[in-house]
């Protein structure tokens, strides 16, 4: 074979000249893959990725937020022209609107995004993402600017639903792990232009130093609109609302090479139609009983809603939000300084991360969380320890304050390779066609529930009790490192439909960790291997 990462597999290599044993999650896609043999470089492959590209759009307006609050917080016309400091509770009001405005919007973004399909839902979410930003860039006042901001949260609510819905739906079945896992690195990709334009518009000396950097917030909403028209929607949305003629024609372009016949095209097609209802609660707006009315749905949300809080709570919102106010906790006091450095670190995470989409099919998700949420422990517990030692005001050791700079920049990617691809990729796997939309609203909701903690309650715990705070860090990942060992189920190696069996076993965790035996038979050919 000569992609075996196609099959997720691993090969233990015999003597004698006898082919190699391949080690699979799935049999069906193993061998569809070994026979198709496809390519990622092809004409329509990247078309395809185009078409990525745009939903990839709706990671990079969240990621430019993250990262233009963080600035625009500690800029002198800023806090002069609405009277904020950079903590306190009503800094942490005007942090925590954009949340309440994603947990409101939570509630609707499901309906849009099963209601028009998935690319109209990135549609309606920049649209509305547009006009947020067109209230609060000119805001003459505090009550215009959050209310610019809730309208930019409730926008961002139906981006972050159909966005990855989009792109794990479309993704070519060889590569889904992988490019989905991407999707969530694009968040660094609005978080990066963010922070250089802050760091640029530092040295504006009226109000434009703030604004600029608010209206460039349209560019990435602004090609999301405007890509949208150019998109082909969902093939398992398609099928869903009984259109399957377009459905097998969007998976023979992208997933057959125009081959309408073609083994990957026929499994596709016949696993999406075995497990897609055109009856089911996806149709019913208001309908979300299928999340929690059986163990099976149950078993899918303890991984959705822990992913969302473990997403949210390992450290890494103080980072995305107050990395300036953490500096000055360390010893960097100057404001250029502050933003300097928060505009390399999401350079960093975006390769890190970008790195860790590429490896996630390779590693498998349960490995790489396990990890790397032992590494949280240890480094928080090591930039605890030097920020009670050196982020006093009296302190002139700059080894010590550049000790703690880079261990936080060590958890940052640490983070960023292992539970930022993953945050959009998990999830989405681990929901089933009827549910994944109102799944995705209510995980985008327990996101915001838990961010909501991040951005009113840790800007009031910096200012009371500086690094104090970081101890809650280092007990919650114990406690996060012990509840993905017990709960969380891999999912790497198979379809998306193929996923459910897992949910369906009596024992999910240990179902998702079989794997069965695939023999390589010296005409190339693959059969499974009897276990005695």
């Amino acid at each position: 074979m000569d992609q075996k990462h196609l099959a997720d597999v691993e090969t233990n290599e015999r003597t004698g000249g006898v082919p190699k044993d391949i080690m699979v999650a799935s049999v069906g896609l193993a061998k569809v893959l070994e026979k198709a043999k496809p390519s990622p470089w092809t004409r329509r492959m990247f078309k395809l990725y185009f078409f990525l590209f745009i939903a990839f759009l709706n990671s990079c307006i969240n990621g430019y937020d993250g990262s233009l609050m963080s600035g625009i917080n500690v800029m002198e016309y800023y806090q002069k022209y609405f009277g904020m400091k950079s903590t306190g509770s009503s800094t942490g009001l005007v942090f925590s609107i954009y949340t309440i405005g994603n947990i409101i919007g939570s509630f609707f973004c499901g309906p849009f995004t099963d209601w028009w399909g998935r690319r109209w839902g990135m549609f309606i979410g920049a649209m509305i993402i547009v006009i947020g930003t067109c209230i609060q860039a000119p805001s003459q006042n505090q009550g215009m600017f959050i209310g610019g901001r809730f309208i930019l949260g409730f926008g961002v609510a139906t981006c972050a639903t159909a966005g990855p819905s989009y792109v794990a739906e479309m993704a070519h079945p060889a590569w889904r792990g992988t490019i989905t896992g991407l999707y969530n690195s694009f968040w660094f990709m609005g978080g990066i232009p963010a922070s250089f334009v802050l760091y640029g518009t530092n040295s504006i000396t009226n109000n434009n130093q703030w604004r600029i950097p608010i209206w460039l917030q349209m560019v990435a909403s602004g090609g999301v609109i405007l890509g949208c028209f150019f998109c082909p929607e969902s093939p398992r949305w398609l099928i869903s609302n009984d259109r399957h003629e377009e459905a097998l024609k969007v998976m023979t372009e992208y997933y057959g090479e125009g081959d309408r016949e073609s083994p990957l095209v026929q499994l596709s097609y016949k696993q999406i139609v075995a497990e897609i209802s055109t009856e089911g609660s996806d149709k019913r707006w208001w309908d979300y009983r299928d999340l929690f009315n059986s163990r099976n749905s149950w078993r899918r949300m303890v991984c959705v809603i822990g992913m969302a809080f473990f997403g949210q709570w390992a450290g890494n919102g103080a980072i995305s939000y107050f990395m300036p106010v953490l500096l000055d906790q360390v010893g960097v006091a100057d404001t250029g300084t502050q933003l300097l450095y928060s505009a390399i670190l999401p350079v960093l995470s975006w390769i890190m991360a970008t790195i860790g989409a590429r490896f996630t099919d390779r590693l498998g998700r349960r490995p790489v969380l396990l990890t790397a949420t032992a590494l949280f422990v240890v480094e928080w517990s090591i930039v605890t320890a030097l920020s009670s030692i050196y982020g006093k005001e009296d302190n002139t050791n700059t080894n010590g304050s550049r000790s703690a700079i880079a261990f936080i920049y060590l958890f940052g990617l640490t983070y960023s390779f292992a539970y930022t691809p993953l945050q959009a990729l998990y999830p989405v796997e681990c929901l089933p066609f009827e549910t994944r939309a109102k799944g995705m609203g209510m995980y985008n909701l327990f996101v915001n529930i838990a961010a909501f903690f991040n951005t009113f309650a840790i800007p009031v715990a910096l200012e009371r009790v500086t690094w104090r705070v970081y101890f809650l860090y280092i007990a919650w990942d114990a406690f996060q490192w012990v509840f993905i060992y017990l709960f969380f189920v891999e999912t790497k190696g198979r379809t998306l439909e193929e996923i459910n069996e897992i949910f369906d076993a009596p024992y999910p965790k240990k179902k998702s960790l079989e794997r069965r035996i695939l023999v390589e038979s010296k005409d190339g050919g693959l059969r499974e291997k009897e276990i005695a």
